[in-house]
């Protein structure tokens, strides 16, 4: 048997938060913030956006590990919080974030129609989270409540180990049933959900107007000056250089056009692990 490469794109691997639903991504974003002031460690909005697109314990992890944070733990605790500490800042993290993820919930203006229209061309659409399995069954309910209703979903704490680890997007390759990763496209508005699609093996796109990166509303986003608008453009594309995203675009309403050069890629022999 010979290998042969895919002649065209199968599914998208898309986000949730930033992608899809919650421009901006603020619903996992203030709960942090929240949730540590309740053990009086001040955390600023821009820190908590600092590791989004990991797991939720990884990521309060990664913030309890900033020098500035840790030793704001440290003044009132007399040392640095430890994973147990972690854990503890996680088990009120969860309760907020179920309580408050009705608050973000809204689809991105265009997403439901710009998804549809990609299922007419034969795409599967699966899907995966930062979210714990407990926070996306709500997520999962409020979007179909709106019209949104991914093939499959694959919350962080279903596999091993959640982003920038390939395993969520694999997943759902597998419950897919895709026949190559290499025509899978991973859609996501932070680093680690663009390593994962990379660690994967497949097309990779980040949303830079969306999302974690420019953290603004869909009207803020919209009332930008072209300066402006330029300007962040540039500083984020700069955030997601590391990650080697295949694309950058504004938000998923211009994936269509994405998924067409892709597919010329794909039929002139192309794969996503060469580029």
């Amino acid at each position: 048997m010979n290998y042969n490469n895919p002649a065209k794109t199968q599914a998208l691997i898309l986000d949730w938060a930033g992608t899809v639903v919650d421009f901006g991504s603020f619903a996992p974003t203030q709960i942090f913030v929240e949730a540590f002031a309740e053990f009086d460690v001040a955390v600023s909005i821009e820190e908590a956006r600092g590791p989004m697109g990991m797991g939720k314990w990884d990521h309060i992890r990664t913030l309890c590990d900033l020098p500035p944070v840790s030793e704001r733990y440290r003044k009132v605790f007399e040392r640095a919080p430890n994973d147990d500490d972690v854990t503890a800042i996680y088990n009120r993290f969860m309760p907020l974030q179920i309580e408050k993820i009705a608050t973000h919930s809204a689809l991105i203006p265009g997403a439901l129609s710009t998804i549809d229209g990609l299922r007419k061309q034969g795409l599967k659409i699966g899907s995966c989270s930062g979210y714990p399995a407990v926070v996306m069954e709500k997520v999962v309910e409020l979007a179909r409540q709106n019209g949104y209703v991914a093939d499959h979903v694959v919350a962080t704490d279903e596999v091993p180990n959640g982003r920038p680890h390939p395993a969520q997007a694999l997943a759902n390759v597998i419950a897919l049933g895709i026949s190559d990763v290499a025509a899978c496209v991973k859609v996501d508005d932070t680093a680690p959900g663009i390593l994962e699609g990379r660690s994967a093996g497949m097309w990779t796109v980040a949303l830079v107007c969306s999302g974690n990166a420019l953290g603004l509303t869909y009207e803020q986003y919209k009332a930008l000056g072209t300066d402006a608008l330029a300007s962040e453009r540039s500083r984020i594309h700069g955030l997601f250089e590391g990650a080697r995203p295949h694309y950058l675009i504004d938000t998923i309403n211009e994936l269509p056009a994405v998924i067409a050069d892709i597919d010329r890629r794909l039929a002139a022999g192309e794969v996503p692990q060469a580029s």
